[in-house]
């Protein structure tokens, strides 16, 4: 048993399972780093990242499945879930190792899990386009705090640059610790450091545009006065808006 290590990117993750074929390792387990745990039975490998090395097992994977499942593969990584970068390696061999399309062959364990999984992530991040409540700070930046489900900050910047090109706007992932921020020319990935006085990120009072709270009182007045009493379905409102959102939604927040 071989255990191969790599940084956490996609890049490196593609870098990894070329060093699997490289290295001809016949029991391979893919593990991030940080995650790997000493094991006296097996050995380690450490890969390096090599963007050459990882181009040449994308461009294999564009040789043999469309498009829609390359995209697919991405969006199962961005899953995060324990062991998906075993799921990748064993679909990306099937793929390897097929003359055929195996990208429909869903009586595959790997090709169903990725299939299922990009369909959950892809929920995800239409969730969070929808879901995004920007808040205008005394500098004229539009924050937002998100605690996504799976890594959609990726899929998730074009949407918001092309929607909001003429505004610097930044957006937090509360989970993963790093944030999208647009200066109205590049998005770029950013981490922050927060104290206890703004909880963590959650309360930008302190630091709001003096008319933020007028603006949020409208929306929120707006809100109820859309609202239909007498129509309320709270099963049917849940299964669209989970309540794990309604934290960071303005809407969902008690008037002052």
């Amino acid at each position: 048993m071989v255990t191969v290590t790599y940084d956490g990117s996609f890049e490196g993750l593609l870098t990894a399972i070329f060093d699997v074929y490289e290295y001809k390792f016949s029991n391979a387990t893919i593990v991030e780093k940080q995650n790997a745990q000493a094991n006296v039975f097996g050995n380690f490998h450490h890969c390096i990242n090599d963007s050459n090395k990882a181009k040449r097992v994308w461009k294999g994977l564009g040789a043999n499945i469309s498009t829609g499942a390359l995209t697919q593969l991405y969006k199962t990584f961005l899953s995060g879930l324990p062991g998906i970068e075993n799921t990748i390696l064993q679909y990306v061999q099937y793929v390897f190792a097929s003359k055929l399309s195996v990208e429909y062959n869903y009586a595959d364990d790997a090709v169903l899990k990725i299939k299922n999984t990009a369909r959950k992530v892809d929920r995800e991040k239409h969730r969070m386009e929808a879901f995004i409540r920007f808040q205008l700070t005394k500098d004229g930046l539009y924050y937002a705090m998100c605690q996504p489900d799976y890594n959609v900050l990726p899929l998730i910047e074009n949407h918001f640059k092309k929607r909001y090109a003429d505004q610097r706007w930044l957006i937090y992932d509360s989970t993963r610790k790093y944030g999208l921020y647009y200066d109205m020319i590049t998005v770029e990935n950013v981490q922050l450091t927060f104290n206890a006085d703004n909880h963590m990120g959650k309360n930008i009072t302190a630091i709001a545009d003096a008319e933020e709270e007028l603006y949020k009182q409208l929306w929120q007045q707006y809100f109820n006065s859309v609202n239909i009493a007498a129509r309320k379905n709270t099963k049917l409102h849940i299964q669209h808006m989970p309540r794990r959102y309604w934290k960071y939604l303005t809407e969902k927040q008690v008037p002052r």
